[in-house]
């Protein structure tokens, strides 16, 4: 298979470090010269020691759930035959205690909203395809996380 990579870059600056008043504010390089601003949750670290402007690693884990799943339903829809116009999810994952009484993102679920142009699906082929997206997402069949799908809106029959 292949690799897929990020390289995570943090630097002290001039806090002292030891008396935990540190920036967790960071940056995620990926290829092709992308670059975000990322930095432990503020609900997590209070401001301003995390940075409210940048993407935290809960929320890049519900994105990327939702991207995989996007990615796999565009494709899905294609091959029936369907024009998809816009998606738009509203994603929300939920931070809980797993099995072993951990911290962890415990549920996400996916709020999918798709505009076709021409023939849209039935509500029953529709909720198929998010199902065959979700089976298929590469990243949904990585984690332990329950991730859910519940699309949004009712396609005109």
């Amino acid at each position: 298979m292949s690799p897929y990579t990020a390289v995570v870059v943090w630097e002290r600056g001039g806090a002292a470090f030891t008396d935990n008043k540190y920036s967790r504010a960071h940056r995620w390089q990926f290829d092709g010269g992308i670059e975000v601003p990322a930095s432990a949750s503020p609900q997590v670290v209070p401001l301003p020691m995390s940075a409210a402007d940048a993407v935290d690693p809960e929320e890049a884990f519900v994105a990327a759930l939702s991207s995989c799943h996007m990615l796999w339903f565009l494709f899905l829809a294609a091959q029936h035959g369907f024009v998809v116009d816009r998606y738009r999810d509203a994603a929300v994952g939920i931070m809980g205690k797993n099995a072993a009484g951990k911290k962890a993102m415990t549920r996400v679920t996916l709020h999918p909203e798709v505009a076709f142009t021409g023939r849209e699906p039935a509500w029953a082929v529709l909720e198929a395809m998010h199902h065959e997206a979700h089976a298929e997402c590469y990243l949904a069949n990585s984690v332990h996380t329950e991730v859910r799908c519940e699309p949004v809106g009712m396609p005109n029959d």
